[in-house]
């Protein structure tokens, strides 16, 4: 019943919507509770947004999300580019529905006629600071999508920086090894140089893995 409603709220919508990135945001902002029977425990959610890095988590299963972007993406007026800045804008407002439905369009939008590199534009939309399970479903999707892992020189290039760019080279870079790729040993040797927040265990046993599997 769910998908239902959301279909019959997405079918009333006016076909000018496409042509706006920002009506485009407000209606996946108004879509994201339609039947979501999470509401009802928004005390939970609310505690969950307060210490999750997200501006609002409503619990929107994956399902009607994957359904809300299917509409976006066949319903694309005249350019791609549109989505391109839905992305950006979804990923600004930072809403844990936002991060979910901004990485599958970012996944599946079409990246040549773009002339954009996914994993450039996922690190040119990511804030400082990032919830760690937003930066995986991201990486998620891109590998799900069957996009290329970042070359060397880009790996080379975030481990170089001083910024969050280092944690996500370390993360894709892991992602990349369960599915049987190896980074180069000069990544691994950059990667050993990367100082992880004190307290983030998880990070810490990701950074030794890459290490090991390569030592």
């Amino acid at each position: 019943m769910s998908a239902e409603n959301l279909d019959d709220f997405l079918a009333s919508q006016p076909s000018s919507v496409h042509r706006s990135a920002r009506k485009l945001a407000r209606t996946a902002r108004q879509a994201y509770p339609i039947g979501v029977p999470a509401l009802i425990m928004k005390s939970n959610t609310d505690r969950l947004t307060t210490s999750s890095g997200y501006s609002f988590i409503l619990g929107t299963p994956d399902d009607l999300l994957r359904r809300l972007a299917s509409w976006l993406l066949t319903n694309a007026v005249e350019s791609q580019a549109i989505l391109l800045i839905l992305i950006k804008k979804l990923w600004k407002r930072h809403g844990r529905e936002d991060i979910a439905l901004a990485s599958i369009l970012l996944a599946n939008i079409d990246h040549s006629v773009l002339s954009i590199e996914p994993w450039v534009t996922f690190e040119n939309i990511i804030h400082k600071k990032e919830p760690l399970d937003g930066l995986l479903l991201c990486i998620e999707e891109l590998l799900r999508a069957e996009h290329q892992l970042p070359s060397t020189d880009l790996y080379l290039d975030w481990l170089e920086s001083d910024s969050i760019n280092n944690y996500l080279a370390i993360l894709i870079c892991h992602a990349g090894m369960v599915r049987g790729v190896l980074p180069e040993k000069e990544v691994i040797k950059q990667i050993e140089l990367v100082e992880i927040p004190g307290g983030d265990s998880i990070l810490s046993r990701i950074k030794s893995r890459l290490i090991e599997k390569i030592a």
